[in-house]
């Protein structure tokens, strides 16, 4: 079977977009483009089928927990139907709740994009893969074998140019200054994430760096919503924050802004750190662990200590106040990204492990 054409059935029970969607769609149209047939299972209600490619077959299975038997039964009989090769799943929900019959030729990939309890929801596939090496060690020590854990890393899109004029229209429609500064960062409204210490940074800078003021837009949504908000109030600095909602398409605003920022208390991977790349802008980072794998301090990003405004403040600072390090990171980042996340390099190596995996 040429290498390209593999057959696989892709499987995901959640049911709201965040990174790890993004990424499933991203994937499957990846394997699309390259010519091999694609399944997707999803929850009924999911966002994900407006954004896959028309060309693939869409199954909905409910999911509606871990323990959920009926469903459970349900895939097992849609994996024998359908008889794809390579059976793909991702987070613990769905690989738990799919399990291949005995003697059926297929081969089960759970691929897994954080540090997720393994015993009960991850040892019955046949193979693991993890988007960064810290990943699979863990998964190594959490007693798989070796030999069947496969690094393979995210990837993002490389993005059309942004037109200046959509730029400008951008800030005008969100009442930002055509001088001003803009920080962008954007993410789920959620603990791990970390908006609330970016919001305590933003208030500790001053309004003004080199004459320009400095302003604050967050794409994103989520649980903590409300409490973000009452705390840019708080802090008095809701007069220069936008608050931009969930973007499906956030390219133009990392386009329009000049830093992005990631502010993560944890962040396996970062796949914002990717997009910001691809744009060619300079990123501050905290330190987590998935960016201290990929980025490295003053070369491709500045690192900022976890859960820590005032250095994540004066981080920010620094590379404001600094145009040729904001160019050489934006440059620096933007390189990596070519060299190891685009599309073709990461759809190719998934096609060649399943081509491996099936031999």
């Amino acid at each position: 079977m040429p290498m390209e054409l593999v057959p696989s059935l892709h499987i995901i029970g959640s049911r709201a977009m965040g990174g790890a969607e993004s990424f499933f769609a991203r994937l499957v149209n990846g394997l699309v483009e390259k010519g091999a047939p694609v399944q997707a299972v999803l929850r009924p209600q999911s966002p994900l089928p407006r954004h896959l490619a028309s060309s693939v077959t869409v199954h909905t299975v409910a999911m509606r927990n871990g323990w959920d038997i009926l469903s459970a039964l349900q895939l097992r009989k849609l994996v024998e139907r359908e008889a794809c090769p390579i059976v793909q799943t991702y987070m613990g929900r769905a690989t738990r709740l799919t399990r291949i019959p005995k003697g059926l030729d297929v081969v089960h990939v759970a691929r897994l994009g954080g540090y997720y309890k393994i015993q009960g929801y991850y040892t019955h596939a046949h193979a693991w893969i993890g988007n960064t090496r810290g990943i699979c060690d863990y998964l190594i020590a959490s007693g798989l074998p070796a030999q069947k854990v496969h690094h393979v890393p995210n990837f993002v899109d490389t993005p059309a140019p942004i037109p200046e004029s959509l730029r400008k229209d951008l800030r005008k429609r969100w009442k930002i200054p055509d001088e001003a500064w803009i920080l962008f960062s954007l993410g789920r409204f959620v603990e791990k994430k970390g908006f609330d210490d970016l919001l305590k940074a933003f208030s500790l800078l001053p309004e003004k760096i080199s004459s320009k003021r400095i302003f604050l837009a967050i794409a994103g949504d989520g649980p903590l919503k409300g409490r973000l908000f009452r705390l840019a109030n708080q802090l008095g600095i809701e007069a220069r924050v936008r608050w931009l909602g969930w973007q499906d398409d956030p390219g133009p605003f990392f386009s329009m802004g000049d830093i992005f920022v990631c502010p993560s208390r944890h962040e396996p991977l970062g796949n914002v750190i990717l997009e910001a790349w691809s744009h060619g802008k300079a990123v501050v980072t905290t330190e987590t662990v998935g960016p201290t794998e990929i980025a490295s301090d003053g070369d491709t990003a500045i690192l900022a200590r976890i859960a820590d405004p005032q250095h994540l403040a004066s981080s920010i600072r620094k590379a404001l106040e600094d145009e040729d390090l904001r160019r050489f990171l934006a440059e620096s980042g933007n390189r990596q990204f070519k060299e190891n996340y685009t599309k073709d390099a990461v759809v190719t190596q998934y096609l060649t492990l399943y081509d491996r995996l099936l031999r």
